[in-house]
């Protein structure tokens, strides 16, 4: 009986010596250690559901996983052992392509680019007492411009970040990452995006559209980019981010005020690396295994104080640049008090730890910019009523 055993386990191994070699590697782990499931390969990298990198036994898990796929590819030849992520696995819906642009997600992020332009046009307003109807229609016109500027970055983001995207719970099912949408076709949807953004545009002042031109090249252009440059993308993101604020000063004024501008315009920088990096803290550990560089990941256990003293700057930015502009008292009340209340209540509340947290958090960032605009908005009318 022992010699039948061991002659069909000895058959077993000259029909596939793969299989054999796996329960070899097995010995060497608890019982209880279950195989990981293999969900992509590239190269040498391996990408396996539920595997902890600290995991001591990560790699002979990973190696014994590996074999007993290959082990199983070869019994069935028609069954490929890695499936290329980059070719759509199932025909893509409008759904699909929606998700690509963000909007099933609207206001959020489109309302980030928008509150920059909004707050451009208000001060701009106020200094020169822009009759009410034109601020109403450029504002219109800034808010239809920053929702497909956004859609358009946003697509552009996907396009260089799918293979970030793939390693990141959070992005992981995202149309580019899954393979649902070709690179091909979102490149298609966002050249109309773009198109469309500078055909809007173009119907500001001459000087407008030319400043313009700088916040969609190269600024949002580079910006998927810089997390593999530098630690510091959010400051580049700032900047693309916030320049509808001068876009929109000349829009309404024809001319650039350097001091009160820029000195603004340094303050909206420092409000979205408080917001971005808020956000990014739902991914430091994933960013970190996938190589992403953030200022998640560069403040560490400082990011608090650090995003504390980029707040404390936001408000005296704002306050400075009223002070300039000769702004009134319902500036000063509304739009730097309920500025600085956010804040105060936003740190004393965060739970860095939380993922959860950091989304509503991040989310509370859009809330804020309509406190800002609303003091905004009291002094310009109370100006010129």
């Amino acid at each position: 009986m022992m010699q039948s055993l061991q002659c069909r386990d000895l058959r077993a191994e000259v029909r596939n010596p793969v299989r054999a070699y796996a329960r070899k590697f097995q010995r060497y782990l608890p019982s209880s250690t279950p195989l990981l499931p293999i969900t992509g390969y590239s190269g040498n990298s391996l990408t396996i559901d539920g595997a902890d990198p600290l995991d001591v036994n990560y790699k002979l898990r990973a190696r014994i996983s590996l074999l007993h796929a290959s082990s199983s590819a070869m019994a069935n030849e028609s069954t490929p052992l890695f499936t290329n992520k980059s070719t759509p696995s199932t025909r893509a819906t409008w759904y699909n392509y929606y998700e690509l642009t963000r909007l099933h997600k609207f206001p959020l992020g489109s309302i980030l680019v928008f509150w920059p332009s909004a707050w451009g046009l208000t001060m701009a307003a106020y200094s020169i007492q822009l009759p009410v109807r034109s601020l109403i229609i450029q504002t219109i016109m800034f808010a239809i411009g920053s929702t497909l500027l956004h859609t358009a970055a946003c697509v552009l983001n996907d396009i260089c970040d799918r293979d970030f995207d793939r390693k990141v719970e959070r992005t992981k099912n995202r149309p580019l990452a899954t393979g649902v949408i070709s690179v091909s076709a979102a490149t298609l949807w966002l050249l109309l995006f773009v198109v469309a953004s500078v055909a809007l545009l173009a119907t500001a002042n001459r000087t407008a559209f030319l400043v313009g031109l700088i916040g969609v090249f190269p600024l949002h252009a580079l910006y998927p980019l810089m997390k593999r440059w530098t630690w510091w993308p959010q400051a580049w993101l700032g900047l693309a981010m916030n320049w509808g604020f001068p876009v929109a000063w000349i829009s309404v004024t024809g001319t650039l005020n350097k001091e009160i501008v820029g000195i603004f315009f340094v303050g909206t920088i420092c409000w979205t690396i408080v917001y971005d990096t808020i956000y990014g803290c739902q991914d430091v550990r994933d960013d970190a295994a996938a190589g992403v560089k953030s200022t998640s990941l560069l403040f560490g256990s400082w990011v608090r104080p650090i995003l504390c003293i980029f707040a404390a700057v936001f408000v005296a930015a704002v306050t400075w640049a009223g002070i300039l502009n000769h702004q009134g008292v319902s500036f000063f009340a509304i739009s730097v008090g309920g500025t600085g209340t956010f804040f105060l209540w936003q740190f004393l509340t965060w739970k860095v730890e939380d993922v959860d947290d950091c989304g509503r958090k991040f989310e509370a960032n859009g809330n804020m910019g309509i406190v800002l605009w609303a003091g905004m908005l009291l002094d310009y009318y109370l100006e010129v009523r």
